[in-house]
């Protein structure tokens, strides 16, 4: 048999009021998908009856759906296991409350192909769902040409301006397999070191400016209890994302302003931890993210790979802070340190 040209992943999980979107945009591609490998991780909503509805239509289709139902295992593992499954000389990863334009993958199958690249970007539009006008994620001009994957990051850092979200991107699979890339099992914001991996090793990639896919700003509720633990995985992700770009650096193939703009990027990346950690009032709940991070050695981390004044300015102000809160508070009140 043939081997498929396009493979599309999208992991599911309990995304039952969006899902026909995103399915019935993937099914009117003006390029007919090969190959749609959804994978349910889970779903305790109405996503595998939506799912199975969408597999008999597709039977006297060309783009053939095929389900995998695993327990649930977070949203890389369900991208690993999409990875696993797909056959598709390119593959592309959607994410299954978001949706996209009819002609993107005609537009990024023919530019990959024209140039021989290993990954082709584009452009997406952030999708308010009525509630304010769609807007353009990249709103600057950027090099349209062929370039390294080096170069694209290089030009991204400088501008401090570079967005992680795999679902941009169209990849050759044999580039993947051959490097052995994979998402990082319950990683909260795993595009960060996916995609700042696959850059560094691409030879050839080029970027279409259009806005082809549509990502869904949702406006959603949580309680205090599950804010607290979203925040607690997004905070401990954050200090593994750190370690892991200033792991990158040590690669003694990149040049040393590409090692000082992956020291940035790691470093502003991970002052996202102590907004993170500011996002609740409950002052005990924040003393033991400080103490758990400082565990971790996020301080001497951030410090040594600062790249300016500034941001070793802004470290020794969020230390400061933290510290004081978690130590000289209960002094003050006659408690005891949390």
């Amino acid at each position: 048999m043939a081997e498929p040209l396009l493979s599309l992943i999208v992991p599911v999980y309990n995304v039952a009021p969006y899902l026909r979107d995103c399915l019935d945009s993937l099914l009117a591609q003006t390029r007919v998908v090969d190959e749609i490998i959804v994978v349910d991780d889970g779903s305790t909503d109405d996503c595998p009856t939506i799912l199975a509805e969408y597999v008999g239509k597709c039977s006297s289709r060309t783009s053939q759906i095929r389900v995998i139902r695993q327990a649930n295992g977070g949203l890389s593992a369900a991208r690993n296991t999409g990875l696993a499954n797909a056959h598709g000389r390119y593959l592309a990863f959607v994410d299954s409350d978001d949706f996209v334009a009819p002609c993107m993958y005609e537009r990024l199958l023919e530019m990959a192909q024209a140039d021989n690249l290993d990954i082709a970007l584009c452009n997406a539009d952030y999708h308010f769902e009525g509630r304010e006008a769609d807007r353009p994620i990249y709103t600057d001009a950027q090099d349209e040409g062929i370039l390294a994957g080096t170069e694209w990051l290089r030009q991204r850092l400088h501008k401090k301006r570079l967005m992680h979200m795999v679902w941009m991107h169209l990849y050759r699979r044999e580039f993947l397999l051959q490097h052995g890339f994979s998402f990082v099992p319950r990683l909260v914001h795993e595009d960060v070191i996916w995609t700042t991996q696959v850059l560094l090793q691409a030879k050839r990639v080029r970027y279409d400016p259009t806005p082809l896919y549509r990502y869904r700003i949702l406006l959603r509720q949580f309680t205090e209890a599950q804010n607290k633990k979203r925040l607690e995985a997004t905070i401990a992700s954050s200090v593994v994302n750190a370690k892991t770009l200033i792991g990158l650096v040590q690669n003694e193939a990149l040049d040393p302003e590409l090692k000082r703009l992956l020291r940035w990027q790691a470093v502003d990346g991970a002052f996202s931890i102590f907004h993170k950690i500011g996002k609740l009032s409950d002052r005990d709940w924040q003393n033991a993210r400080f103490c758990e991070i400082s565990a971790a050695g996020i301080f001497p981390l951030l410090w040594s790979n600062a790249m300016n004044w500034q941001q070793k300015r802004r470290i020794v102000g969020h230390y400061l802070r933290n510290y004081l809160r978690n130590h000289l508070r209960p002094l003050l009140t006659g408690g005891r340190r949390g």
